[in-house]
């Protein structure tokens, strides 16, 4: 259900003007009951100058915890407000999808509400770095392409369970999660990259996103979906999102050409990763496997850091960011929200490192640059990050400690947590 009620807004940025024409959903609740949405386009979004020859801007989220840091309960709202506007009784087996790195917090999320409804719901995120299981042999299941992006292939892998594989291909409802949508292409590459590859008794298919630009001024919503509709054959296809609208973009006369760095890169790096357990790069049905171990870790690494042994929960700082590292977001999200419980008068903050090349103004007002900890020799970023404003940064990689650039190895307020500690 929509809102009556349209509203306009322009944003400049260096390189052109964005026109937006938006409208608040209506949300609904597990029961079915429609509620009054609380999210307004300033509590979701800002806006910046991506460094990308293929899309000039970025709608940069004020809920995922990825460019701009943010108070884990805040992300759990979303993801569970989000979760609510999925339907009841779909057909399963149900399987959750979401799209790296973006939105592979965000679907973990998603999930983990759905499951309230849905118990045996799958979860399953793209990934652009490549996996090898026990015996170093490659599980892919099939690839596809988000043209728009800045790193434009995804994989997606199988599992090696042959109860989760089996539950995989027989998947009927697919819900793909995403920060955003517009045209509704990568949907549409996405489904059609999972049919190919086996998953042929898909039926409906639900696009759930925060915000969803896919509404156009000159064409009804429906001739939209109907589009889409055509592109998938005997597939339902349905909309979900907390804010939906259009948006123009108009080039400043004679743009500057953006150089953008190299980072579409589906390789693995040369930094092997630690175990971590199965969070949703391949198949799961328990997004949290894996975190009591490295909730373990951090509080390892906290006493040694502090000097406080054994760990003690009165000893946590007052201001607390933890950061994961681009893709691996999950499980350090599930930490800061254990430290937010924990430390009743702190401030807990949650963030993440990315390879995404954005540049300064707008929502953006920080960049920090370094090497990447995968060892891909690519520059990751990460933005809106002040080491001054926190007691305690608490860097959470997959990989070793010592893969982490020096630049966080020498600032004294930085504690990095790793799987091979």
């Amino acid at each position: 259900m929509i809102s009556n009620t349209m509203y306009k807004r322009s944003i400049t940025l260096p390189r052109g003007t964005l026109d937006l024409t938006y409208q608040t959903n209506s949300a609904t609740a597990k029961d079915g009951t429609k509620t009054s949405n609380h999210y307004q386009l300033e509590d979701l979004l800002g806006f910046a100058q991506r460094i990308n020859p293929k899309r000039a801007f970025l709608f940069v989220s004020k809920v995922l915890g990825r460019h701009i840091p943010v108070a884990p309960n805040t992300m759990r709202h979303a993801f569970t407000d989000l979760a609510s506007l999925v339907p009841s009784d779909l057909p399963e087996a149900l399987l959750v999808i979401g799209m790296a790195e973006t939105a592979v917090g965000l679907s973990a999320g998603v999930h983990q509400a759905l499951q309230t409804r849905y118990p045996n719901a799958l979860l399953l995120n793209s990934t652009r770095h490549a996996q090898h299981n026990d015996d170093n042999s490659e599980t892919l299941l099939t690839t596809f392409s988000e043209d728009h992006s800045h790193a434009s292939q995804h994989l997606i892998y199988q599992s090696a369970d042959k109860a989760i594989q089996a539950q995989l291909l027989a998947s009927k409802t697919l819900i793909m999660v995403d920060d955003e949508a517009s045209t509704g292409n990568t949907c549409v590459n996405v489904v059609t990259a999972l049919r190919n590859a086996g998953l042929d008794q898909l039926e409906q298919v639900h696009l759930t996103t925060l915000v969803d630009w896919s509404l156009n001024q000159n064409q009804a919503q429906a001739d939209v979906d109907d589009n889409i509709s055509a592109r998938l054959p005997n597939i339902d296809f349905h909309r979900h999102h907390l804010l939906s609208g259009a948006w123009q973009w108009a080039d400043v006369p004679n743009p500057e050409p953006i150089t953008m760095p190299s980072v579409d890169t589906t390789e693995a790096g040369s930094q092997p990763l630690g175990n971590t357990g199965n969070w949703g790069r391949f198949p799961t049905l328990d997004s949290t496997d894996g975190f009591n171990n490295y909730l373990a870790k951090f509080q390892s690494a906290f006493t040694r850091f502090s000097g406080q042994a054994p760990f003690d929960k009165e000893q946590l700082p007052e201001r607390i960011l933890v950061l994961g590292s681009n893709e691996f977001v999950w499980l350090p999200f599930l930490l800061a929200e254990w430290l937010e419980a924990k430390t009743q008068n702190a401030t807990v903050n949650f963030s993440a490192l990315t390879r995404s090349p954005i540049a300064l103004g707008g929502a953006i007002t920080t960049m920090l640059s370094f090497s990447d900890n995968y060892g891909l020799g690519m520059t990751n970023f990460a933005y809106n990050v002040e080491p001054n404003d926190w007691d305690l940064i608490v860097l959470c990689v997959e990989t070793s400690a010592d893969s982490v650039d020096d630049m966080w190895k020498g600032l004294d307020n930085v504690l990095v947590v790793s799987p091979t500690l």
